[in-house]
């Protein structure tokens, strides 16, 4: 499986699609608003730029997509006015893979452009958008380009599967689950740790590369308190997963040996992990570190037909409209709405008797150096 070509949120604003279920993903950007303002203003303060380069990786599409690029310019508006000074040309770049939705956050640009008018008036005239595809486990932007980067619910993907995980073995390495288990063997749990250590250490290495001495990174992402990668807290939305796709199994539905073989290409780490990988790379020093708790369902929506929903229905949609690409491409489109289905049904099950929730680690950054 090619992660680029089949990692997308689900298109478009049909009912299954990123934009209409993605109240999870807003919920995680809202936990992380005071600490982005801290370190936006960190670094309007230390050396006021006269064009600030801003960076949102795996921005993917839908309403989130430009909420956090809106929320930066109002704090950068708020602080140039306290301290006295003009606005900043703002150059704002758009991050996913090749395959995201683009088309979506285009047309959506003039309704923000002129959002931004109505809200705070002149001043924001001279903000350049662009789209940059591509993996962020990677170089995406010039040399020192960047004042600040910003991600949220994208760096738990990992750049592949484990290779380790793909072998031809007579007994598949993970047999009957599609990512980390209470019944994984330690060679499952070591392939994984080892993948997010070499893409996290080249995510790193590339960001040192294109931001200025004293910029500022802020990071949110699904992982987990406990130093166990087995905890629920960081693998159970797989493991039901795992078990709606065996029903199917079970029935004759879906070949069991497709199962063995599917292993999804995410890793939830622990504060430690983290710590030791920005220490060895070096290029950074962590400012702050906090875990917030996120509902399966992202919890109270806005959205009628979403809050009409049970809540296995509204988590199912949720992951659905991540995941369905991947699932779709390893299993075939037939299967979707019977796996989601029953899917909804597990997990409601499994929420009446269970307070089982995300950890959503938010990680603030200051890439060493000075100008």
């Amino acid at each position: 499986m090619e992660i680029m070509q089949v990692l997308h949120m689900n298109k478009g604003e049909g009912e299954t699609s990123y934009a209409k279920n993605s109240s999870v993903q807003r919920k995680i950007i809202s936990v992380a608003n005071s600490i982005i303002e801290e370190a936006v203003i960190d670094i309007l303060c230390k050396n006021f730029p006269e064009s600030m380069g801003i960076a949102d990786l795996g921005c993917s599409s839908g309403p989130n997509t430009l909420i956090v690029i809106s929320e930066i310019m109002y704090i950068v508006h708020a602080t140039s006015r306290q301290m006295g000074h003009p606005l900043p040309e703002f150059r704002v770049c758009l991050n996913d893979l090749p395959s995201n939705d683009f088309n979506y956050i285009f047309e959506s640009l003039p309704a923000f452009y002129q959002k931004l008018k109505d809200e705070r008036g002149a001043g924001f005239e001279h903000c350049f958008i662009s789209g940059v595809p591509g993996s962020f486990y990677g170089r995406l932007f010039p040399s020192r380009s960047l004042h600040f980067v910003h991600s949220s619910s994208s760096l738990h993907w990992l750049s592949q599967v484990p290779p380790e995980l793909n072998s031809k073995a007579a007994i598949p390495l993970n047999k009957g689950k599609i990512y980390i288990s209470k019944t994984s063997q330690f060679c499952v749990l070591d392939a994984y740790s080892s993948q997010f250590q070499k893409d996290f250490s080249l995510f790193l290495k590339s960001r040192s590369e294109e931001m200025v001495p004293g910029g500022r990174m802020v990071l949110s992402f699904m992982g987990r308190r406990s130093t166990d990668p087995t905890a629920a807290e960081s693998c159970y939305q797989w493991e039901l997963l795992a078990e709606a796709l065996m029903s199917m199994a079970a029935e004759g539905l879906v070949e069991e040996e497709k199962i063995d073989s599917f292993n999804a290409p995410y890793y939830a780490p622990c504060p430690e992990e983290l710590q030791y990988e920005v220490q060895k790379e070096g290029s950074f020093i962590i400012d702050r570190m906090e875990a917030f708790e996120i509902d399966w369902d992202g919890g109270a929506s806005n959205e009628n037909s979403f809050e009409s929903l049970s809540r296995g229905q509204r988590v199912a949609k949720t992951i659905r409209a991540v995941v369905e690409s991947m699932i779709e491409c390893h299993f075939g489109r037939d299967i979707m709405d019977e796996l989601f289905r029953r899917y909804s049904e597990i997990v409601e099950d499994h929420l009446s008797k269970n307070r089982t929730k995300y950890i959503d680690l938010v990680i603030s950054f200051i890439k060493k150096g000075t100008n």
